[in-house]
């Protein structure tokens, strides 16, 4: 799976199962570049699943995108610039059918979100010699959260809580280092109040404005100090799942899409990116290691109550976590409230 994840990274085929060979088409065709990424000749087709193909195919399945003929490598060139493909999305003419490996598909699917690059391929059998394999089954046990380990663990006095300790969590094959932040003292017999917080480089580190990331941070960091105070003790989950799970770059795609007017949910589906992407099962094997089995959980979105639930949590108290929109920020919680359930 890592060597998988490296190769998309660098533009290089992967092959999932026996027969299907798929290069990345936005790291595939970096300019002047030669080698594995050049071999696609003729008549290849592209993988895709973008909002504005969803007129030709069902909305949630990926399909088969193939080009109109002659399909030349200036054409793929084209089909696959990034930068293109947000100003022109896909434009055609192109003919959608279902894809025949579905299960090869949706494995692509995500690998590309889990690279960090658009999930957008090009059939490339010519590759084969040169492609690394990798199968739905090695995505399945790259996934498995028992690999999820404490490997290391101290304390950690921080602005709201003199009283805190950190704890970082690792797993085999996987470069992201979750951590989660105790404060106060750690009572078995007392749920703590918890609160899952997905990585936002922008909102936590910049202070942006575009979203509530950052003021949510903090605030939850108050309220469990608040809690340690008056005896009880809070968690905070902090999940290295940039853009709930589709990655930085992705996400300021997204940002340009939604300067064009699309909202937050239309412009990961343009991308062909989920709207909800985050790995609840880490954040559960997380409070497990830690030995914490129910929780008062900080949050306005009665799905994560249901997603922590499904994979195990008790979740004893949804706690609101309600903070003021400003004039930046306003469109994407009234998205949040109108289109993802949140409670606002």
């Amino acid at each position: 799976m890592a060597l998988a994840l490296d190769a998309l990274r660098h533009g290089w085929p992967i092959r999932i199962g026996q027969h299907s060979v798929l290069l990345p088409a936005e790291t595939g065709f970096a300019p002047g570049v030669t080698g594995p990424r050049m071999l696609i000749s003729a008549a290849r087709a592209v993988t895709l699943k973008l909002a504005n193909q969803r007129e030709a195919a069902v909305p949630e399945a990926p399909v088969l995108i193939r080009a109109a003929e002659p399909f030349d490598l200036a054409a793929a060139r084209a089909i696959a610039d990034p930068a293109l493909d947000l100003v022109h999305p896909m434009k055609g003419p192109f003919a959608a059918e279902p894809i025949d490996d579905a299960e090869a598909a949706r494995t692509a699917m995500e690998l590309a979100r889990l690279a960090g690059i658009l999930p957008a391929f090009l059939v490339a059998p010519d590759a084969a010699g040169e492609a690394q394999p990798v199968t739905p089954e090695d995505l399945a046990a790259w996934k498995d959260v028992s690999n999820l380990v404490i490997a290391s663990r101290a304390r950690l006095p921080v602005a709201a809580a003199e009283n805190a300790e950190i704890v970082a969590f690792r797993a085999l094959d996987d470069l992201r280092e979750h951590v989660a932040l105790v404060i106060g003292t750690q009572d078995g017999g007392r749920a703590p109040l918890v609160r899952l917080h997905s990585e936002c480089l922008t909102g936590d580190i910049l202070g942006s404005l575009k979203c509530d990331c950052g003021p949510q941070l903090d605030a939850a960091l108050r309220a469990m100090a608040g809690e340690a105070a008056a005896g009880g003790w809070g968690v905070l989950l902090y999940l290295r799942q940039e853009g709930r799970g589709i990655g930085l770059v992705n996400k300021l795609r997204a940002y340009q899409l939604q300067d064009q007017g699309f909202d937050t949910v239309d412009a990961n589906n343009r991308l062909g990116l989920p709207t909800e992407a985050r790995d609840f099962p880490v954040a559960a094997r997380m409070l497990d290691l830690l030995g914490v089995h129910a929780i008062r959980l900080m949050t306005n979105n009665p799905a994560k109550v249901a997603a922590l639930e499904g994979v195990g949590v008790t979740v004893a108290e949804r706690v609101p976590h309600k903070l003021p929109a400003n004039p930046h920020n306003a469109r994407y919680l009234d998205t949040k409230r109108d289109r993802t359930g949140h409670i606002l």
